[in-house]
This record gives structure tokens, sequence and C-alpha cells, in this order.
């Protein structure tokens, strides 16, 4: 049953799937967020959780996207950048970001990636009244998640990026895009000191663990500064707790991937929806 009492529709011979795509998947909440919503629409779909290591994933997606009854796949980490070899054709934005998180199969079977990481990130962000425009952010983590941050921040109008991966082939070449696009934005790479700037975001994998070290030296953040998290693992991750604790507002992961829901759905050819909707039919898990 749904929170509201709907009845579940049983999976059948014409459901369509959505696969979503990652590994480790015992963080994943987009299931708990999807298939209530499908539930309480009447909509004959189900998003199904597939962990898929990176070294298994160019031999796994193709077949999977052959299947006659899925409609496309949401895919996650440390699938994100990867899967952009696959596809026949990519949106501005997946491009620019170098990374895709929704794959969409059309009629003809040709597939088609956009990326709503950074306008997930963006949205939750304005949405609790931080300005974004003419601001200055750090992004730690230049994967597929915080490339499409540092890319919708780009778009939202920052005046200062910073970035930071030990990564620095993969962050230089997100600069070299960046500046192609927004040649007025002042970039930074490779200095993850969070002093001085409005916005600061950890888009790496630190906190899916106990134990793990923080992404940057956080007694350096500023407390007037907003900080975002893009780990779901659980709610308040030891980053945002040492952030809280400075007095800094805060943005939790899942506000990120209820923002981005709509988008996707829309991607996918399905009715509208919101993202008050979508939180009071949810059914989370930690």
């Amino acid at each position: 049953m749904t929170p509201q009492g709907l009845p579940v529709p049983p999976i059948s011979g014409r459901t369509t799937l959505i696969a979503h795509i990652g590994f480790p998947t015992e963080s994943f909440k987009a299931p708990m967020i999807y298939n209530p919503w499908f539930a309480a629409r009447g909509i004959d779909a189900v998003v199904v959780p597939m962990g898929v290591r990176a070294e298994d994933f160019a031999a796994l997606a193709p077949p999977l996207f052959r299947l006659s009854n899925i409609r496309g796949a949401l895919i996650t980490m440390p699938h994100k950048v990867a899967v952009m070899e696959l596809l026949d054709q990519v949106t501005p934005t997946a491009a620019i970001a170098g990374a895709c998180n929704a794959v969409r199969v059309q009629p003809d079977g040709r597939l088609m990636g956009d990326q709503f990481d950074g306008e997930g990130f963006v949205r939750g962000v304005i949405r609790k009244g931080q300005p974004v425009e003419g601001r200055s952010a750090l992004v730690v983590g230049c994967g597929g998640v915080g490339s499409a941050i540092a890319a919708s921040l780009a778009r939202a109008g920052v005046a200062r990026l910073a970035l930071c991966d030990p990564n620095t082939a993969g962050m230089t070449a997100l600069a070299g895009r960046l500046a192609q696009h927004y040649p007025r934005l002042v970039l930074v790479a490779g200095n993850a000191d969070p002093a001085g700037h409005d916005i600061v975001v950890n888009a790496t994998p630190l906190g899916m663990q106990a134990g793990d070290p923080m992404p940057m030296d956080v007694s350096r953040i500023d407390p007037s500064a907003f900080v975002g998290e893009v780990v779901m693992k659980t709610e308040m991750t030891a980053f945002l707790q040492a952030a809280a604790a400075r007095g800094c507002r805060y943005q939790v992961g899942t506000d990120m991937l209820f923002e981005m829901i709509p988008a996707y759905l829309e991607f996918f050819g399905y009715p509208a929806a919101t993202a008050g909707e979508l939180r009071g039919l949810a059914q989370i898990r930690w």
C-alpha cells in the first residue's frame, strides 16, 4: 500500500522497466521515491536497482537497453562518465558535464542521454533562498555528479568557480569545457580550500562509509557559507554535521534528488510532478 492507502499494482508482463544502474546499490533512494509515485498515479512502471561494478558496465549495459520493455535508465556512480561512450545523442548539459545520469531508449532503439544532477542541486539551493548569481562556489569532486553541478552553477550565473579533484586530467578537461561555454567565468582548478566561498559542495563519495576522511578542511568553511552534499547513504553525513556545527546552512543529498526527479519524469515521458508531491509519497528508508 502507498502512504495514502492506495493499492500497489503488481508487476506484470506489461510493466515498463526503468533500470537504476550503479554500484553499490545500498545507498539508492530513487526507487523509494519513483515507485510510490507510479503507484499513486496508476502508472504501470517500476524503477529497479541493478548493481553493476565498473569493470562489468561496458559488457552489461548495451544488452540491457535492448530489452523490449525498458524505457531507459537512471545512471549513478561509478558509471556517469563511462555511459557517455554508449550514447547516440546527448543534450548540451550532458556534453558540458561530460557525464550523463539519464538514458532514454528512443523508438528506433537509439540512446539519448541527459544530465539532471546539477539542475536538481541548483534548484534546491535556490528554493532554500540561497542566491547563486554572482557568487563564489567550490566544487570538490569532478566526476559525474560534480561536473554536472559545476556546469549548472555556471549556467545559474556564479561569478567564480573553484574545482578540485585528484584526477587532474578530468578536472582540467571540465575546466576547459566550462571556459569554452562561459568565457566570463573565473575558474580556479586544484584548490580545495573552502575559505572565502559562498557555496561549498562535496561532490565526492567521501561520507559513504563510516570513517571516511573529510572532503576538505571544514574548519576553513565560512559560517555564512551554504554547504551542499551529494552522498545519500545517510541524511546527515559527517561532513554536513561538521558544517552545521559551524553554523552553515546546508542541503542534504536527497534534496537534490527530489528536485531533479520532476525533470527526469518529463524526460521519460511521464506526467508532471512537483518535489512536494514526491516528498509526500516517498517511502525512504535509511
